[in-house]
């Protein structure tokens, strides 16, 4: 398997990995510059060249691999037999730089409702590497032509269409997926506010709306979904920027965008 082809592979399962490259050589080494090796949690593809570097390699990806928020970091080896080295000798006789890029599991966010507010969103997220769910229930929303704007998406898009139960896509969604309640019907709305307080593996929960269906949608999930107010706080409403006001859909959008792009921020200190 290619190098490529293992870490597409990596994203696919959504499982971290480590990136490692001979960066620079100098002298003879067992591979040349661009020589490639990922490191996954339970499989490793490629070589840089075997030996001491190589072995070092895995070892501090593997060490990166359990940290926390690991940084890229180069490692130089001089190969000669006056180095002692923790995994034998290397004698080729030059030096090599080996860069280690942490690749981890991308971010995930699940728009439910594609309206006129939900394109114009999918279109920014679409720009930001990580996996991006559209659920509506109405096929024309998510005609082929309609979503041809995101063609060149940076994202890895998703698409459900879901006629009658919009809110069984929850628990298909990757773990720590964002969600964001969007659709054209209150009712439908509601519906996906109380499965999603019942879905215990997704990240943060926004709603899209006025105070006064607040109101009305805590009422309802206090007294008929039977949460109590500590997870009902769960959903985070209205979401967006408080001092950005306009009301044009691609404005909403942006306004929602940095908010969410906020959360992750917050999320990874």
């Amino acid at each position: 398997m290619t190098w490529v082809a293992a870490v597409a592979r990596l994203r696919a399962r959504r499982e971290s990995g480590v990136l490692v490259t001979v960066a620079t050589v100098r002298g003879h080494a067992p591979r040349d510059a661009g020589a490639k090796l990922v490191v996954g949690r339970t499989g490793m593809w490629g070589s840089i060249g075997g030996g001491n570097v190589e072995a070092v390699a895995i070892d501090r990806a593997r060490e990166m691999l359990a940290a926390s928020a690991p940084e890229p970091e180069l490692i130089d080896f001089a190969l000669n037999d006056k180095v002692v080295n923790q995994h034998g000798v290397q004698c080729c006789g030059g030096t090599v730089s080996v860069l280690l890029e942490p690749l981890p599991v991308v971010r995930a966010v699940a728009v439910f409702g594609v309206g006129h507010v939900g394109l114009e969103l999918a279109r920014i997220l679409a720009r930001q590497d990580l996996d991006l769910h559209l659920i509506d229930t109405r096929a024309d929303i998510l005609a082929k032509e309609r979503l041809d704007v995101l063609a060149d998406a940076v994202a890895q898009v998703h698409v459900h269409h879901t006629p009658l139960l919009p809110e069984e896509v929850l628990a298909e969604l990757p773990r720590g997926t964002h969600v964001l309640i969007m659709t054209h019907d209150h009712a439908e709305d509601a519906a996906l506010c109380d499965a999603a307080l019942r879905t215990d593996h997704l990240g943060s929960i926004g709603l899209i709306g006025s105070a006064a269906k607040w109101v009305r949608f805590r009422k309802r999930l206090a007294t008929e979904g039977g949460h109590d107010e500590a997870t009902i706080d769960r959903i985070k409403t209205p979401i967006g920027l408080a001092d950005i006001t306009g009301k044009e859909p691609a404005t909403i959008a942006v306004s929602v965008a940095a908010d969410l792009l906020r959360t992750f921020e917050t999320e990874g200190t």
